[in-house]
């Protein structure tokens, strides 16, 4: 597997692109454009990662340039993209070459999981799910980092290939067999790392926060285990460690973006200001997958309402704090 393809060119994309290349594999960047992609070629930087060079082996086109898409592909456009990319990619896409979904969210119809999606639209093609806590300047600038990649059971020899192919001494992909769970974790994160960040932009202080994430992964594994996850996928780095990268503080966009908020900024200004927060799409599709299957998710509803203007942040607060009390453990502590 020496030739893998990265879709997109926003800051996760450059830095799988340079990992990759790190890796020794041959590697090229489909940018979405004709002008997108001259701009990175000509200064070999992401707008997203000033000051981070691709190396010059790394080839850059247009997504409509693209004749052969290598041995593997990295889908790394954002979540409601993810579709659409894969859809316009498929003719060009051998058979038995693994699509790598590297977004975190949910696709909008349904809603269902990314993976549910796209072997839509790919139906030949071994999909892999790449998560875990991984700030994008960091694997640029090379600094450990591990993370799950995720593939069905029957795909386990592939999904090993894939992994040495992205390994490098400072990059350790795990493998997990578990898609839903590392899905799920994914998305589900945005949507508490928001809530956190309010809690910080209101001064709530730190017990809040830690509050916050704990009872944050309680819903997050209630869900998932209703979709058939595995428990230890939510203790592992697709799970807690996403969870506590995201919800840790401002270098996060989730974070920033209901930070911003809870100082009072509006929800589209702070978004424009910090970056694309996958966590405000996410939150109502969760919420639907959630009353589907019966699954409570206080902390999720809430955020939703506010982000939607149905209430306010006060009221919201208080809506949480005035829950029955109920035990942490029993019945799934809800």
């Amino acid at each position: 597997m020496d030739r893998i393809t990265v879709v997109g060119s926003g800051a996760w994309g450059t830095a799988l692109a340079i990992q990759a290349a790190r890796a020794g594999r041959s590697v090229q960047v489909l940018a979405r454009d004709g002008v997108t992609a001259e701009a990175l070629r000509r200064t070999r930087q992401s707008p997203q990662l000033p000051g981070i060079d691709l190396a010059r082996s790394i080839d850059v086109l247009a997504v409509a340039e693209a004749a052969d898409l290598g041995d593997a592909v990295l889908s790394v456009v954002p979540s409601h993209a993810t579709v659409d990319v894969a859809r316009a990619l498929a003719p060009r896409l051998r058979q038995g070459v693994p699509w790598t979904i590297c977004a975190k969210g949910l696709h909008a119809a349904g809603p269902s999981l990314l993976s549910e999606a796209v072997a839509k639209v790919l139906p030949a093609a071994p999909i892999a799910i790449l998560s875990g806590p991984s700030f994008a300047d960091e694997v640029a600038k090379d600094l450990p980092t591990a993370v799950a990649l995720a593939m069905a059971p029957v795909d386990r020899a592939l999904g090993e290939t894939l992994g040495y192919a992205l390994h490098s001494q400072h990059f350790r992909p795990y493998l997990n067999d578990d898609p839903v769970g590392v899905q799920i974790g994914g998305a589900a994160k945005n949507v508490v790392a928001i809530a956190c960040g309010m809690a910080r932009g209101l001064g709530f202080g730190a017990n809040a926060e830690a509050a916050l994430l704990t009872r944050g992964l309680a819903e997050i594994t209630r869900l998932s285990l209703v979709m058939g996850a595995k428990p230890t996928t939510l203790l592992g780095l697709a799970g807690v460690g996403d969870l506590a990268l995201t919800c840790a503080g401002p270098h996060s966009r989730n974070f920033r973006f209901g930070e911003a908020v809870g100082r009072g900024i509006d929800a589209d200004r702070a978004e424009a200001e910090g970056g694309l927060a996958e966590g405000r799409k996410a939150a109502p599709l969760l919420l639907q997958l959630a009353r589907l299957r019966g699954v409570d998710m206080p902390i999720a509803e809430a955020l939703d309402a506010v982000l939607a203007g149905r209430l306010d942040l006060g009221e919201a607060i208080e809506r949480l704090l005035d829950r029955p009390l109920v035990s942490e453990f029993e019945n799934g502590g809800r």
